[in-house]
């Protein structure tokens, strides 16, 4: 592999500049490495400049090796690959040097991960702080896999491949925040294409639950009954479901209609929580799996110096500057705040290597040619719920994601077809002092003391600890533990606690979901944001409010009467489900209100909001709404963060969705994820993405359109895609 690149490498202007720039990079990076690490040593300046040309020829003929033998690894075997790569290479090219000293093997790992770390400072200053080195380098690796694939099928006449869509997921990005970014200028490349009138901004409203699960499932299938929250109580099974677990998300995914996936046809699914019926999965958590042998690009950036080692070091920055940024609340008293420790110093820096490693997958999906790629990015709902939403470490990271858009654009122009760029969020996110802050206790300690009057000791079961940012993780490690070989080993081995059934589950929802089993509580409290479900587990089916009141006679009221509760919505035998307020109720049915509109401080779509969340499977017996602060639009979490999403009140109902401005929306606004699948459908439709849907699907269409729910809609393109 080596011998076919050094024949077929040319010499051109970019390529002589590229390698004078690496041998004063090189230069200056092992120069600083032998100046930090006392146990190695070079005789003299001459020494070190052949050491120069050693690391780079040993390197351009181990890389090759390296990376095939990854490649054959899979998806773990790479990833411990890459942390020894840069050593494996340093030590080789100092053992041919002669003039040079080594101590051992270790000091030579260690110097390789301080020369990662000293190259990643000098590309950033030679850069500007940009990530041009790391583009150059995903050029290159598309350019290998563009020619593999030309190999093993014959090119397509010109015109006959149709463009391509790449999608890609803001996490929690709210459109009014996005929209006062961009008027600022802190997000240049969205500001050029609006300005550039290349492309458009909408806003759509998500509905609730606003979660992520939710939304996905409504994106990717058009189903919008199947997940009522982040996690959910099922009476039927008597169990705990958590979308954050990979055996749960693969559940629920099976629920959803069949044959109706937005990428269906060949399209790609990267770092989601559902596949979309997608014929490639990568980093998904309803499919639990590292990318595998036939993920090029996963193996190249494990063993790439400007990939997993960069992005570990980037990582490291990151986690430093987490630690100032959260001692910085605490010093000048930032309101309202959480901690941010614990899991949360771990999981940050993890997003630095997710957000290269999804570059890098995409850019391998977009040299293979793929029809249609649809990848999340999480870094900005991580750091807002921690952080806040409008905080300047949460802007942060919109600016890191708009550079990334910008990557993605350069990284287009080498792709097997053309990309068309769609952006979108799939929730918002509302800030505020949660719930326990402001009333010194939970949610489930309130209901605690209201059922059977507070007399007997009732402890309901309770889901309420965050759990969303485990996904990913557990995704990774599940695939980990599933493989052969001895990395595989060590690794159940390390996690042998958390693992159950093949499936690893770090965070607190196997604990949680374990409690409610063994006790089997009479009620079951769940969080997601600032949405809250109360079940009644020894019924059956969703219960009304007489019998809520029989078995609990202070429950109803007392909730409706807690000032952190803004309302609570509850099935009546005659009126179905009615939202209640400290002074006034609203039936949704209907629309009749008593007394004060409890719906009022939640804007003109709540209450066709909750109608539709009452018809949801599996939803809660009761279904509470933190209060909304006036003016400020605060919100009050059951969940312990101070940006957070899943119910109703500010922005966590308003998402993105950036698009060609030659495309037309289904409506305008879009109202429901279910809303933004169909225009994405009929804008893949107009492109010639789309196969006939089979006759199961296309009786399920039927079916559902008979039950009220809209068909795919024709949505016009332009002639020219934007």
């Amino acid at each position: 592999m080596g011998l076919r690149a050094l024949l077929g490498w040319r010499p051109t202007i970019r390529r002589v500049r590229g390698i004078l720039r690496n041998a004063v990079t090189s230069f200056i990076v092992l120069a600083g490495t032998f100046w930090l690490m006392p146990g190695i040593t070079a005789s003299n300046l001459v020494a070190l400049l052949g050491l120069v040309v050693l690391v780079a020829a040993v390197g351009a003929l181990l890389r090759p090796l390296l990376l095939a033998i990854a490649t054959v690894l899979g998806g773990f075997g790479a990833l411990v690959l890459g942390a020894m790569v840069q050593g494996i290479v340093l030590y080789v090219a100092l053992w041919f040097a002669p003039d040079t000293h080594v101590a051992n093997l270790p000091v030579v790992f260690g110097a390789s991960w301080v020369a990662v770390a000293l190259a990643a400072l000098v590309n950033w200053f030679a850069d500007a702080g940009t990530d041009d080195a790391f583009v150059s380098e995903t050029v290159r690796l598309m350019a290998r896999v563009r020619r593999i694939e030309e190999k093993q099928r014959s090119a397509l006449p010109p015109g006959a491949c149709p463009d391509g869509v790449l999608i890609v997921q803001l996490d929690g990005v709210p459109a009014p925040l996005l929209r006062w970014a961009v008027r600022a200028g802190n997000l240049p490349n969205v500001g050029r294409w609006l300005r550039t009138r290349s492309h458009r901004l909408a806003t759509w409203h998500t509905g609730i639950p606003a979660t992520t699960p939710a939304a996905q499932a409504g994106i990717l299938y058009g189903d919008v009954s199947r997940v009522p929250a982040f996690r959910w109580y099922e009476k039927d099974s008597r169990r705990l479901v958590v979308t954050s677990r990979p055996r749960d998300a693969a559940e629920v995914e099976r629920r959803l209609a069949g044959d109706r996936g937005l990428l269906r046809d060949g399209g790609v699914s990267i770092s989601n929580v559902f596949s979309g019926d997608a014929a490639t999965c990568l980093l998904t958590v309803s499919h639990a799996a590292l990318p595998g042998r036939n993920a090029r690009g996963y193996a190249a950036f494990m063993t790439s110096p400007y990939g997993f080692t960069r992005a570990v070091v980037l990582g490291i920055g990151e986690l430093i500057r987490e630690l100032h940024q959260a001692r910085l609340q605490r010093r000048r008293d930032v309101r309202p705040r959480v901690s941010r420790g614990g899991a949360f110093l771990a999981l940050r820096p993890a997003t630095t290597l997710l957000r290269d490693l999804n570059v890098t997958l995409i850019a391998e999906q977009m040299a293979r040619g793929a029809p249609v790629i649809f990848c999340d990015f999480v870094d900005y709902d991580e750091v807002a719920h921690h952080a806040g939403p409008a905080r300047p470490e949460a802007l942060d990271v919109l600016e890191s994601l708009d550079q990334v858009l910008g990557m993605l654009e350069r990284l287009s122009a080498e792709a097997a077809r053309r990309y068309h760029l769609v952006v979108l969020s799939d929730h918002g996110q509302s800030q505020g002092a949660t719930f326990r802050q402001r009333y010194d206790e939970s949610l489930e300690e309130v209901v605690a003391r209201l059922a059977r009057g507070g007399t007997n000791g009732h402890r309901p079961g309770a889901a309420t600890r965050t759990v969303e940012e485990w996904s990913r993780v557990n995704a990774l490690l599940t695939e980990a533990v599933a493989r052969q070989g001895p990395t595989a080993a060590a690794t159940r081995k390390a996690i042998r606690k958390h693992t159950r059934d093949g499936e690893v589950s770090l965070g607190p929802a196997d604990e949680e979901a374990k409690a409610i089993a063994e006790r089997d509580p009479e009620t079951v409290v769940i969080a997601s944001g600032n949405l809250g479900m109360v079940y009644l587990t020894r019924h059956p089916r969703k219960v009304t409010r007489d019998l809520v009141e029989a078995d609990h006679p202070e429950l109803v009221a007392g909730l409706v009467a807690h000032p952190g509760v803004g309302l609570v919505v509850v099935d009546e035998a005659e009126h179905g489900p009615v939202a209640l307020g400290p002074r006034g109720r609203h039936r949704l049915r209907d629309g009749h209100v008593e007394g004060d509109d409890p719906l009022a401080p939640y804007g003109p779509r709540a209450r066709a909001d909750l109608l539709r969340h009452q018809e949801m499977d599996h939803v809660g017996d009761l279904v509470l709404v933190s209060v909304v602060e006036p003016g400020i639009d605060e919100v009050a979490a059951f969940e312990e963060l101070v940006g957070s999403h899943g119910g109703l009140g500010g922005w966590q109902t308003e998402a993105v969705l950036l698009h060609p401005a030659g495309w037309t929306l289904e409506t305008d606004p879009l109202v429901g994820p279910d809303g933004v699948y169909r225009t994405l459908l009929g804008w893949l439709d107009g492109l010639g993405l789309r196969r006939p849907a089979a006759p199961a699907a296309v009786e399920a269409d039927a079916d559902q359109s008979a039950a009220g729910v809209p068909a795919a809609a024709s949505v016009r393109l332009p002639s020219a895609g934007g």
